[in-house]
């Protein structure tokens, strides 16, 4: 009897002790996509990298206009023979593609490379944020939302990383 007894006692102490260690347990989700998305940090990241390339879009945008009113020039004069001056703007059109092609390629290289740059800052402050708030609430897991795990909306704390990332900035801004 007492064989059977020992083994029934550490199974139902198992079962007890893992209720209590369940009931302990807190878990949160976040959605990062969201937070660089919705985020002021994020906001602040765009708006700083428009401004840093609006110059260049400009230009690009020059170039196209450009380019739009010789092959309008070349299609109105498409009928008449080739000369001289229909010559010269073909050369300029094939020269101003082959500009505007590398200036794009170039543009969105540079752009890419620093949304980058700008991203891994936002997602490095949201980061320290998700950290303060899993340490001051006292969760055990925190899981973000992309890894594709079942969780219902009272266990997602985006918006509070949204809001601590929003007092930040409030208080950068105040210095």
């Amino acid at each position: 009897m007492l064989n059977i007894a020992k083994p029934l006692f550490s199974a139902l102490l198992l079962i007890t002790s893992s209720q209590l260690v369940a009931a302990e347990f807190r878990a949160g989700v976040v959605d990062t996509e969201r937070i660089l998305r919705e985020s002021v940090p994020a906001a602040r990241a765009e708006s700083k990298l428009e401004k840093e390339f609006s110059t260049r879009d400009q230009e690009i945008k020059k170039l196209l206009k450009q380019a739009k009113e010789i092959q309008a020039y070349l299609e109105k004069v498409a009928g008449t023979p080739p000369d001289a001056a229909h010559r010269s703007k073909e050369r300029e059109l094939a020269n101003l593609n082959s500009n505007l092609q590398r200036m794009q390629r170039e543009y969105n290289e540079d752009l890419n490379l620093r949304k980058s740059e700008e991203l891994a800052i936002v997602l490095e402050q949201a980061s320290k944020a998700l950290q303060i708030i899993a340490e001051a609430e006292k969760f055990d897991l925190v899981l973000d939302v992309q890894s594709r795990v079942f969780h219902t909306p009272k266990i997602d704390i985006t918006d509070k990383v949204l809001k601590f990332l929003a007092a930040e900035e409030d208080k950068a801004a105040k210095k």
